[in-house]
């Protein structure tokens, strides 16, 4: 009973001192994501493939992953119209195969790079930011490249996820 008590008051205190420490400064902070108090909605648009080779399920689980870890991770209110306070446009421009390590003159390692552009619209300060996100991701040279593609699929996703909202959401 005694240790349900402490428990039970050191989550409130902790609870109590997170509000604080959110309500007393003017940036908005939660797991390394921080947003100006200003900016209430944003919109993602659908990520475009266009580099030269184009998988067909990256453009969409991309787009769908990072719409759900601005919802998670931040306070923003997602919306489809064209008055949010900050808009997202992305789009895939590199998409490339290559050998990443060569072993008795066959390939033993082959890597596949992904390059991303972000535009951020702020409509709040009618200001626009660009960025650009490039992961490599290493197979083993026995895999051809669908099988690759297969097995990376969710790495990726997570993965250049992760490094765009980083890019959006860091550093104000």
């Amino acid at each position: 009973m005694k240790l349900k008590l402490i428990i039970l008051l050191s989550i409130v205190l902790l609870a109590g001192l997170s509000t604080l420490s959110l309500t007393s400064c003017g940036v908005y902070r939660f797991t390394d994501a921080s947003v100006p108090d200003s900016i209430k909605t944003i919109k993602v648009n659908f990520i475009e493939n266009k580099a030269s080779y184009v998988n067909p399920q990256l453009s969409p689980r991309l787009t769908d992953k990072l719409r759900q870890k601005i919802i998670a991770q931040t306070r923003l209110t997602q919306t489809n119209r064209d008055n949010a306070d900050w808009e997202i446009t992305a789009t895939i421009t590199q998409y490339n195969f290559s050998t990443s390590a060569i072993s008795g003159q066959q390939a033993s390692n082959n890597r596949l790079t992904v390059g991303v552009q972000i535009v951020l619209f702020d409509r709040t300060a009618n200001d626009t930011r660009r960025y650009e996100v490039s992961r490599s991701f290493e197979f083993k040279g026995t895999l051809s490249f669908q099988a690759a593609e297969a097995s990376l699929g969710d790495e990726m996703t997570r993965t250049l996820t992760d490094d765009i909202f980083n890019k959006l959401f860091s550093n104000w």
